[in-house]
Parts: structure tokens; sequence; C-alpha cells
């Protein structure tokens, strides 16, 4: 049935829509681009200025870190006012004046640019950041005297040497303590895995003087520590790079959470007790806090505004743009319109005719029309495997029902005496009825999703025991032998009521095919995370342009439909289900005149519990069995 697509949704406006909108869009970023870069360009000195107003901070903290106190810093802030044209001022927080490049008595601007506090920034690791950590360049007490720097820088020399020896390039870094370190071009300290031959641990041993500042940091962290009611382990591990994060405290005692801080509340205290346990010994060795002001840079930006010349300009631009992108999309939806207007019209007509549309393009509407072709042709094959199958399911369930009727009908007339072998007559065409309908029924449970399984650890060699010991007797009356082999014992999750019935299915299938004297023989063995389950005959073999149909339903490679040599052809559909159901998959091989071998791969499994004891081995190698 056909439906009238209202204006606005149809396929054609909506393009026309989409067009002029990423026009407009277009037309729009275009100018506020122009006016942007134009704005950008004027600024470009202000950037500078921020530019130098981080190296003014940059170079005050480090100025502060390696300082007591602020006395000499008068000479540093002239040099950086001559060199950046700014006007830079400290003062104590209370603004009391500490150095100053303009002349004494000048107001000094409204509010502080930043505060100077080694102990509370970084501006060494990341330039300009106001940040709580600690100025790496304030090492205080850690900072080595001359002759532990020749020492370590030695030492460095040396361990440098070895790794070039070893194939691996570093370069020597003096840190701000004047302990010298390797890195590599990564930035990696030491060039990240040791070589043996320089693992000597000596160039990263403490010195005096690092371990005399430990000591103290660990004194000072546990003073904090006691009072908060937190144990400390043994010294604080702390880096030979300070300009890495700060120390951390080692393992803390479980019984220090007894009053109901969490242990990442504990580690919180932990760390601010050494943060505060540094801070209080690096004091003495840096300058105090202080404000920060610079001048120069309050005055207003300025501003790019468009004139009414310029205004006229864009909205022509935007007129002719706007006319140009309508005209080039009504075009081309148009021609993306025309097949898809073909597609809707083939869609619509009756499901018999099964109607194709022609493929004009190769994008992607070309695409979509090769799709509907085939989608149209898997359904018309469909229809035709659909309508077979009922004749089939006919066929199937007419012969025995005629059977039966045709003896109960001359029973009951008189023509026949219900004698046992009559009676067995019958009971056999019913079973054939019930195996059929069964059948049925198990395909129909695994199309809809419904098939129960109840998995449980299963050996795999049971299974074969099994399936074996249950087709032994049909085995012997058609003179086939039957015979096992099972490598190491695979196991897997499966339902073995299920299993047994594929398996089953798979040898009945290949005893109905295998001449008296032929071998069907059952294996397994674990491959690559499954268990693979072969069924072998030396049977009459199959064509290898039947084999992608041996696991459809109703397929039989003999078309009489003899059910003495082809069964019902429900067999190997029902074994493609059952696998397909335990996440497996089927595949069949075969040649002519040679045999048949149909391989189920499932899933392996860890061993479950061996209740039924080690099995032995019977003659003729491990797992080899005969029946």
């Amino acid at each position: 049935m056909k439906h009238a697509i209202p204006l606005r949704r149809r396929l054609l406006v909506r393009l026309l829509f989409t067009s002029v909108l990423i026009a407009v869009c277009s037309v729009a970023a275009t100018a506020w681009l122009a006016v942007e870069t134009t704005t950008r360009a004027i600024r470009e000195e202000q950037g500078q200025v921020l530019a130098d107003d981080t190296d003014i901070l940059r170079r005050l903290s480090g100025y502060a870190a390696t300082h007591p106190d602020w006395s000499g810093v008068q000479e540093t802030v002239r040099s950086l006012s001559r060199s950046t044209g700014r006007r830079i001022a400290l003062t104590a927080p209370d603004r009391t004046p500490v150095a100053d490049s303009a002349p004494p008595g000048t107001d000094l601007p409204p509010r502080a640019a930043a505060a100077v506090d080694p102990l509370r920034t970084d501006t060494f690791t990341e330039p300009g950041a106001q940040l709580s950590g600690i100025d790496p360049r304030a090492v205080g007490p850690y900072e080595l005297p001359p002759a532990e720097r020749d020492r370590v820088r030695l030492l460095a020399e040396k361990r440098r040497g070895c790794f070039a020896a070893n194939g691996v390039g570093t370069t020597i870094t003096r840190l701000p303590s004047g302990r010298s370190i390797l890195v590599d071009e990564n930035g990696t300290v030491d060039g990240g895995e040791v070589p043996t031959p320089c693992a000597d641990g000596v160039l990263n041993t403490l010195t005096a003087t690092e371990e005399k500042a430990l000591d103290e940091l660990t004194a000072l962290a546990r003073e904090c520590a006691d009072l908060g009611q937190l144990k400390l382990y043994g010294p604080l591990g702390v880096g030979l790079d300070l300009t890495r994060p700060p120390p951390r405290t080692r393992y803390l005692d479980p019984e220090d959470r007894a009053d109901g801080r969490t242990a990442d509340r504990v580690a919180e205290e932990a760390r601010e007790c050494v943060d505060g346990a540094r801070r209080k010994q690096l004091d003495p060795y840096v300058a105090p806090a202080a404000e920060l002001f610079l001048g120069g840079g309050d005055s207003p930006l300025p501003t790019f505004d468009m004139s009414a010349a310029n205004k006229a300009k864009v909205f022509g631009v935007t007129g002719l743009v706007l006319a140009l992108t309508v005209a080039v999309t009504a075009v081309l939806a148009t021609r993306l319109v025309r097949p898809l207007r073909a597609l809707t019209h083939a869609a619509q007509q009756p499901p018999d005719l099964h109607t194709r549309v022609p493929v004009t393009t190769q994008d992607e509407t070309g695409i979509l029309a090769v799709a509907f072709n085939e989608l149209t042709e898997r359904r018309e094959r469909l229809e035709a495997q659909r309508k077979a199958m009922v004749a089939d399911i006919a066929h199937e369930l007419r012969t025995p029902l005629t059977n039966i009727r045709g003896w109960l009908e001359v029973t009951r007339d008189g023509l026949v005496e219900p004698d046992p072998e009559l009676l067995a007559s019958l009971h056999e065409e019913a079973v054939v009825l019930q195996r059929v309908i069964d059948d049925l029924q198990d395909l129909a449970a695994a199309d809809a999703g419904t098939l129960a399984l109840h998995p449980e650890p299963v050996r795999a060699g049971d299974l074969l025991d099994q399936v074996v010991a249950a087709h032994r007797v049909a085995a012997e009356a058609a003179g086939v032998r039957l015979s096992t082999r099972v490598d190491g014992s695979p196991w897997l999750d499966a339902d073995p009521v299920r299993m047994r019935q594929a398996l089953g299915n798979l040898v009945s299938n290949a005893l109905r095919h295998t001449p008296g004297g032929g071998t069907v023989t059952l294996s397994a063995r674990h491959h690559d995370g499954h268990v693979l389950f072969d069924v072998a005959d030396t049977g009459r073999g199959i064509a290898a342009e039947d084999l992608p149909s041996v696991f459809d339903r109703f397929w039989r490679a003999e078309k009489s439909r003899n059910r003495r040599t082809g069964g019902s052809g429900l067999g190997l559909s029902i074994v493609r289900q059952l696998v397909t159901a335990h996440g497996g998959t089927v595949s069949a091989a075969s040649e002519v005149g040679t045999g048949s071998v149909f391989t189920l791969r499932l899933p392996a499994s860890a061993p479950g519990d061996d209740r039924g004891g080690t099995r032995p081995l019977p003659p003729g190698g491990e797992g080899a069995r005969d029946a």
C-alpha cells in the first residue's frame, strides 16, 4: 500500500534544508574567522606579555627556592623589568614593600598577579603553574656539597660508560640538589631497564648529606603521624630526583583504621603529614611568601568592528553561496532520489512476484539495490524451500499413515488376522511416525531458541563409549565394525543426552551408508581450546557437489527417498542444531568410494570430578577401543 510522504519528510526537502543550513554556517564561520584572525593578530603582543609574566613568576619562585630571604632580590627584579618592559613589585602579604622596579611611592596595581611561595607552588616542572606542591628547586638540606657532587658525577660517568657498552645511550643530567642522574632519549631515569652488568646500585645510593636530611624528614613526619594516630614503618622513601612528586609513606598498619577511617583517608592523612614535614624542613632555607604585582597590563584590549561596506560584501557573498548550494543540491538530490523511488516501487509489489530493481550506480544507493536484489533472491529461495519442506513432511507422514490405515482396514474387514507379525509391522510404522514428529519438534525448538539444555562436565571418552554401546547391536547386524579412539582425556561442558543424540545420529547415518565388512570409527581429541569429535566411515561417500547440502532438512543422498538407505532426512539437521546450541560447529568431508568424516567442534573445559575412576586403556594404543 502506498503512503503519501509529507513535504517536510521528503528526502529532497531535507537535503535542501541541510545544504542551506551548512551554507549559512559556512558563511558565518568564515566571517567569524576573519574577525577572529584580525583580533588575534592584534592580541599577539598581549600573548607575548603573558609569556613574560610566566617567566617572571618562574624566575622569582626560583630565587625564593634558593635563598632564605628576599634581601638580594632587588637586582633580579630590575633585570627582569628591563628585559620585559613591565613594572615588577614584590610585597609581603600585608603589602609591606620588598622590592620594586618603579620609583618609591608609586601606587601598586589594584590586585596581585600571583603569590610567590616556593613551598606551595611548582613553576619549575610546570611553568606558570599555581599548584600546591613544592618547587623542586627548593632542596635545602638535600643540596650536596662539592665533594659529594664530584663523587656522584664520577659514578654517573662510570654508569653511562657501562650503559654504552651494553648498547643503551644515556646522558648525564644534574638535578637542583647537585646530584647527577642518567636519562635516555625518553627522559627515563637510568634508561628504563638497567642492563645486568650495570646494576651495581652505587649511583643511586644516598649520600651522607641526603641520609641526614632524610632522617630529619622522617622524624618530623612521625611527630605529625603520632598526633594523627598513624604508624609509619621504617624511614620515608624519597626519590633521588626531587622534581618528582614528594615522597610517600610506606605501608600502614591495618589496625590504624579501626576508628572507621578508610584506607584512602589514612593514606591522605599520611601524605599531608609528609608534605607538612617537608615544608617545615625546607622553611629555613627558602624566602617567605610574597605577593607579586605586575604593571603595564591593565589597558583594555583592542577589538575589531566590521564596517558597513564589509557587511554588505559578506551578505552578498552569502546570497551567492546559498543560491549555488540550492542549485547543486537540487540536482544531486534528484539523482539520489530516483533509485530510491525505484526501490520503493519494487518493495510495494506483491511478494509472489519477487521483483528486482536495476543497479545503475556504484555508490551507496547501488549497494542498497544489490542488497535488495539479494534479499529478494533469498526470499524466493526460502519460499521454494518452504514449499519443498511442506511436501517432504507430507510425504514422510503420509507413507506410514497409509500403511497403518490400510492394514487396519483390511483387519477390520476380516481379511487379515491381527497376528503378532502384523502388530509388529504396525508398531514399526508408528515408531517411524513418532521419530519424524520428534525430529520436527526438536528442530522447531532449536529454531525458536527454546531447546532445553542441561550442561554438565562430561568426559569425551564416556560419551563415545555410551554411543558405541547403544549402536553395537545395529552394527553387528549390518556387519560393520565400530571402533573408538580418544587422545588424552578431553572434557567439555555439555548436555550428555543431547550430545549422545547428535553423535548417535551421525553413527546411525554412517551405519546406514557403510556396506558389510566396513568400519565406523569414533574419535575425540583436544585441539586449540576445543574438543573435536570425528565420526568416520568407509562407506560410499558423498559427491563434492552434495556436501554443502548434507545438513539441509529432508536432504538425502538417496533421491528415491528409500527409508532403508536414506532415513527421514532430518538427522543431520538436528546434529547441526544441537551442536550450534552448545556453541560449536559441525563440518563434513567426503570422497566418493572412500568414505565420509563428520567433525564436531565444541568448546573444551577443565577436567571435572572423575567419580568413575580411571578408565583402563584396551589393547591397540592409547584410548583405542573396538565394538
